[in-house]
């Protein structure tokens, strides 16, 4: 009987938290669905009284669908191509020891510890430099070597849970170093590979630093285009929240429909070290 208690006890901070989270989502929503007229800081907590203006959405979705293409075409090479550097890197790193390896892991790591704010102007002079600056191209470099780090760092301490006779085994068996890849670890590495890909994807996907910096009007994400929505003298807070709504639906469909995944990927050893 106590235990039966103590667990339920347990589940009153998880409950206040994730009412205390879901605040901003629920005023998020209640507002998008509200007239023009109903929205002030006094009516901010009410429900719409005039029916659902589903129509702020429809007019939030026509701003911000050119937009969602740049997103979509920036996150998803973004995602895939540091998930597959960052799992040749973590490979490498635990498996095959070379003179500097224990230099350039915690070099690599060091990458992690950078603020944005404080590259931002050799980050311009070099994407100007090779002609990607103003398009989606350098977007999609700059979360790809941004991501590295954390993508090394997750498949480096899950690969060095694997046997290291069950290299051995493939080597005698007359495997490379990339045939022992290919043939045995990329095969056994979907749970980094799921943990990786949706971290990267909802971390390039919710940033607004670089993409305001590197691209132009017609290259905007979705990010930079919800900025922009807002109007110089008067803000339709109904369907700028509408427009919010809409830009962070495809992380909390991610999150809501993968979050199993990548909890199994987490429990698997992907951030164990």
């Amino acid at each position: 009987m106590n235990r039966s208690r103590s667990r339920y006890l347990i589940y009153i901070p998880l409950v206040l938290v994730t009412i205390f989270y879901l605040i901003p989502l629920y005023v998020m929503l209640v507002t998008g669905f509200k007239s023009f007229d109903e929205i002030s800081l006094q009516t901010m907590w009410s429900l719409p009284k005039s029916g659902l203006h589903f129509d702020n959405f429809i007019e939030a979705l026509s701003k911000l669908a050119p937009y969602f293409k740049n997103s979509i075409i920036m996150v998803v090479p973004a995602a895939i191509i540091s998930s597959i550097l960052g799992s040749l890197n973590g490979y490498i790193l635990s498996k095959w020891k070379f003179p500097g390896a224990d230099l350039i892991f915690p070099a690599i790591l060091f990458g992690m510890f950078i603020p944005y704010q404080s590259i931002l102007i050799p980050l311009v002079q070099f994407m100007k430099s090779i002609n990607l600056y103003g398009g989606v191209g350098g977007l999609i470099l700059a979360h790809v070597i941004y991501g590295i780090p954390i993508t090394t760092l997750t498949f480096r301490n899950y690969y060095a849970t694997i046997p290291k006779e069950l290299l051995e085994a493939a080597r005698i068996d007359g495997a490379d170093i990339m045939g022992i890849y290919f043939k045995i670890m990329l095969p056994i590495s979907l749970p980094s590979f799921v943990v990786v890909l949706i971290w990267q994807f909802t971390s390039a996907w919710n940033d607004f630093l670089f993409a305001v910096v590197l691209t132009g009007s017609q290259s905007w994400p979705v990010t930079v285009a919800l900025n922009n929505m807002a109007g110089s003298q008067i803000i339709a807070w109904n369907v700028q929240m509408a427009g919010s709504f809409l830009a962070a639906l495809p992380t909390l469909l991610i999150y809501i429909f993968l979050g199993n995944y990548f909890l199994r990927g987490l429990m698997a050893g992907a951030l164990k070290g």
